[in-house]
Formats: C-alpha cells, structure tokens, sequence
C-alpha cells in the first residue's frame, strides 16, 4: 500500500512529476506499486526489456555498468525523486541501459508499462519530463568524458563531491553529509582508490571535510569548487 504522505513528498521533489498539480499528480501516483529492496539487491539488471519505470521514495541506489572482465563502472547515485527504466515510457521499451542496485534499503513507486503507456497517454508531460531527464543524464556522461581529458583527478574528485553534495538531503550545523565509500567516490571521479583515499586525507588535513565510515561531511563546499 502507498503510504501518501511519503510518495508525495517524493513526488514533489522528482523532476519526473515537476509541473504537476496535486490532483494530477495524486492520479498518477495511485496507478503505482510499492516495492521494496534491501541494501545490495538488484533492481533492474541490464539488457533485459524495460517493463517498469520506478521512483525511489527512500533509500539510495547506485546506478552502474557491470564490464566483461567483472570491473563495476558506478555511472551515478540515484535518491529520492529520482527514476529507473524511462524507457519504459516508449510504445517499444527497449532493454534497461545499465543496472541498478540499491545501495540502502528502498522503497519505490513502480508503474508497469502498460500502465505508464496509459499515463502518457493522458499526461503527454510524462513524457516531456523523461525527455528532459534523459538530456540531463546525458550531459552529466558527457562532462565526465570531457573531465577525464581536461581535468586531474583532484578536481574530478572534487566534482563528484560537490555533485553528491548537492543531492543529500542531510544538512548539518557542521556541514553536509555524504553517504559514499571512498571507493565510490573514487568511481564517480574516474580515479583509482588509491588516489580518491590520498586527495581525501589531505582535504581532512586542510579542514574542507571531515570522514566518517562510509561518510563525508562537507564543512567547506565552496573550496571544492575549482574553476
């Protein structure tokens, strides 16, 4: 069962529903289903057909592209209000473009295609929304590519930083707080461990952020920062 108050807020915070009215956007949450993964399960899996679309209510999941050689390329975070599987707004859903798993436990809103067919149908928006999203995943990709050829890993580490920075939704007296290994972080940056874990020692010597297991307050995002 949809617990309204939580879907709402989900709802109001995800790009995919921007430019709705409430009763509208009640209308479209009711035709989903809640699902729920636990911490390190799988929610879709790549090359398989995109027969759902999902909103993550709570938790987080990573977004990522497994390699034949089993290497793990982490592509983005993904928290509440965010989506997975816009293709299944297509009359054709193509296959799931990557995997995703869910780094804590979620809860998600999940629209079976038909149903989402139907939805598009009469919020021809939806569809807008997705477009818009897709664009806007496209030219992160894009400035990650450009990044690896522009920039040293300091300063793509620093971006990725300030990007997870500007998603939480964990706001301190001290600071912003990140929920990221550095081995992740190091992923989102296109650098080694190794060399995410030395770049963050000497950012927790200099006081721009602190560290905690599997977490990084911000205390000075503005020093990240480089033009």
């Amino acid at each position: 069962m949809i617990n309204s108050r939580l879907a709402l807020a989900a709802a109001k915070s995800s790009r995919f529903l921007a430019g709705f009215e409430e009763n509208a956007m009640h209308a479209i949450l009711t035709n989903a289903k809640v699902r729920r993964f636990s911490a390190k399960h799988n929610i879709v899996s790549r090359g398989h057909r995109a027969t759902h679309l999902f909103l993550i209510q709570s938790g987080q999941a990573h977004y990522y592209h497994l390699t034949k050689r089993g290497e793990l390329v982490l592509l983005t975070r993904l928290v509440p209000g965010d989506v997975i599987g816009l293709a299944a707004l297509l009359k054709s859903p193509s296959d799931y473009r990557a995997d995703a798993e869910a780094a804590l436990d979620c809860e998600l809103l999940a629209w079976d295609h038909t149903v989402m067919r139907k939805l598009v149908s009469r919020y021809p928006l939806l569809m807008e929304n997705g477009l818009r999203i897709g664009l806007d995943l496209l030219g992160i990709y894009a400035q990650r590519h450009i990044g690896l050829v522009t920039k040293t890993a300091e300063e793509r580490l620093a971006d990725a930083l300030v990007r997870l920075g500007h998603q939480s939704r964990e706001v301190h007296p001290d600071g912003i707080e990140v929920r990221a290994t550095n081995d992740q972080l190091g992923a989102l940056a296109d650098i080694s461990l190794f060399t995410a874990s030395r770049v963050l020692r000497k950012w927790v010597r200099e006081g721009i952020i602190s560290k905690k297991r599997g977490r990084v307050v911000l205390h000075d995002p503005e020093a990240l920062i480089i033009d």
